[in-house]
């Protein structure tokens, strides 16, 4: 049987790859984004309840009415911004889904949507999966700023979307006020969406505050947000997220959110629920928990060869190794986990086409001490 791929550019996830080989070698995995410590026991212990009460069935499609009421309140806190949980709050199977929904609800054939290199791997094949084609600016080294000119030029009568991501993955860059006034000026007047992907929101450090596009009143009126429970409070795989959206987004995002994935895993929407009202100061803590680790490791990592990259947001750091071998970096990063025992992430998965001279990878923080150390002692060695 003769099956035509719809996605020809797109093999198995550099995540997937580096993870499955750091088993293979026995190496300290830094590739993957995911901490390798617990979830708050309060919220563990509320998802066993809510499985005990019986929380077990079909939730309602947009979400449990009482977490998304706790989420509405965190947006007011946070960012100044009321919104109705019951038509503007949506929770999703984890921010990935948020992302493919919000793209397929609005994005059609022929569109356009731009999107700045490097960038999260979901984009582009959610784009093209659409018919609709991509448009990407490269985002400058060293900072991984937006040439808000760039963007201007870029932008035609058949731009539907623009994806920002802040703190960005991969490089931990966040975008300030003066960006998002800048945003507001390139969509002004146009029938643009923004897409804005923050599911590191809550990492954001030396003193900064996060720019969410809801802090924002004229794109907040035409922005979907998508968050990750996940990520602000290590349980990746429980696979939650959630987006907000003013009403007239929310009704397209939802008619493609039923039929992707129904509803999201009713026991943990009752935790979230009970946790965020418990303990709301824990996205507050969180800057100053990583701000730590990103610390502690760049420390370690100071006798290295390695280059460090400034880490403003995010739990990833940067490193350049060209000092130790000038290659690829998928040649590197593979060299790095067989010989040094190290799994990283390279970035030229990120770009459609990455620069020759970009010997960069990838290397999670959100690892405990003895995760950290290890690895550290290793690279330190190279």
């Amino acid at each position: 049987m003769r099956i035509e791929t719809k996605l020809p550019k797109v093999s198995t996830s550099i995540f997937t790859v580096m993870s499955q080989l750091a088993v293979k070698y026995k190496a300290v995995n830094l590739g993957q984004g995911f901490p390798d410590y617990d979830p708050p026991q309060a919220l563990c212990e509320g998802l066993t309840r809510a499985m005990a009460r019986g929380c077990n069935q079909y939730a309602p499609s947009m979400g449990v009415a009482s977490l998304r009421e706790q989420i509405a309140l965190k947006t007011e806190r946070l960012y100044g911004r009321r919104i109705d949980p019951a038509t503007e709050v949506t929770v999703t199977s984890g921010a990935s889904e948020a992302l493919f929904a919000a793209i397929s609800a609005v994005v059609r054939a022929g569109d356009e949507v731009i999107i700045f290199d490097p960038a999260y791997d979901i984009y582009d094949p959610s784009v093209v999966l659409q018919g609709a084609h991509v448009r990407r600016i490269p985002l400058a080294r060293p900072s991984f700023a937006i040439d808000w000119q760039r963007v201007r030029e870029t932008v035609t009568h058949k731009t539907r979307m623009i994806i920002v991501n802040s703190p960005h993955n991969p490089s931990g860059a966040i975008l300030s006020a003066t960006d998002l006034d800048a945003l507001a000026e390139v969509t002004r007047d146009t029938d643009i969406v923004v897409l804005s992907d923050e599911v590191y929101e809550h990492m954001v450090y030396d003193g900064a505050a996060h720019q969410s596009v809801s802090r924002h009143e004229e794109l907040a009126q035409r922005s979907m947000v998508v968050s990750s429970f996940g990520k602000t409070y290590h349980c990746t795989g429980w696979k939650l997220g959630y987006v907000v959206a003013p009403v007239s987004l929310s009704v397209e995002f939802r008619k493609l959110h039923q039929y992707i994935n129904f509803c999201s895993f009713h026991p943990a929407q009752v935790a979230f629920a009970q946790f965020l009202a418990s303990d709301p100061q824990h996205c507050l803590a969180l800057p100053a928990f990583y701000q730590v680790k990103r610390d502690r490791f760049r420390a370690l990592l100071e006798p290295s060869r390695l280059k460090l990259l400034d880490v403003p947001g995010g739990y990833f750091q940067l490193v350049d190794y060209s000092m130790i071998r000038k290659e690829d970096d998928t040649a590197f990063s593979r060299w790095l986990l067989e010989q040094g025992g190290v799994a990283t992430v390279p970035l030229s998965p990120f770009c459609v086409k990455a620069p020759d001279d970009m010997y960069l990878l990838r290397l999670c923080f959100a690892k405990n001490e003895a995760t950290l150390e290890a690895a550290a002692e290793r690279l330190c060695r190279l």
